[in-house]
């Protein structure tokens, strides 16, 4: 039997933005689906071409160039996919495995070091009494929404915990009563919560200056 390699044609998905250092997870992720609906992907993982004993030699020959020809468009889709700067680094590299491989060994590492550093930035943030609770809590949210992109699963009820464990100090009474809530609240139930009480704070301060 020949060994026959089909090459899709190029009606395909959406083609990602191009990778320049940053978010790689990402953007290797687009680009694995990219390369997919080519029908590609297998030259990601593929060094050579394994061809059986039973082919004829002329047939080794053509199924190995057809490999060639398509793992050479493969390179050139992810080579395409990178910015100037980094598509001059990994040019050289002659197969799609060993660019994928190489791509992957640095920026993974660079990941996780951006996890850690998400995950310090967010164990380290503590409210404080002189900036209002609202804009603070947005920027935990803010610092919540980098830990899932970063692919940690943080379920509501652990984010709604987490910012109440971090309301700043004039806030204690308030803070115990909700963390002994039985029913349990949503994250905009939450911002809810906070935004009627910090009114009913702002009007007893005015009420209290106005002699009233």
């Amino acid at each position: 039997m020949a060994l026959v390699l089909k090459v899709a044609a190029p009606a395909h998905g959406e083609k990602p933005a191009k990778f320049s250092g940053a978010d790689f997870k990402r953007w290797q992720q687009k680009m694995l689906f990219y390369v997919m609906t080519l029908g590609l992907s297998r030259f990601l993982k593929e060094d050579t071409l394994a061809v059986g004993d039973e082919e004829s030699d002329n047939e080794r020959r053509i199924a190995v160039d057809v490999w060639h020809n398509s793992d050479f468009l493969c390179r050139n889709y992810v080579l395409n996919g990178l910015d100037d700067t980094l598509y001059n680094v990994y040019s050289s590299f002659k197969t799609s495995k060993e660019l994928w491989d190489s791509l992957e060994k640095k920026y993974k590492i660079e990941d996780a070091g951006a996890k850690k550093f998400v995950v310090s930035k967010f164990l380290d943030y503590k409210m404080v009494d002189i900036e209002t609770v609202i804009s603070q809590v947005q920027e935990i949210k803010i610092i919540l929404h980098d830990l899932v992109s970063e692919g940690m699963i943080l379920s509501e009820s652990f984010q709604v915990a987490a910012i109440i464990e971090k309301l700043p100090p004039s806030w204690k009474d308030f803070k115990n009563y909700l963390k002994h809530k039985r029913k349990e609240m949503g994250l905009e139930d939450l911002i809810v919560r906070l935004r009627i009480d910090k009114d009913n704070r702002d009007s007893e301060w005015k009420s209290s200056n106005m002699g009233v």
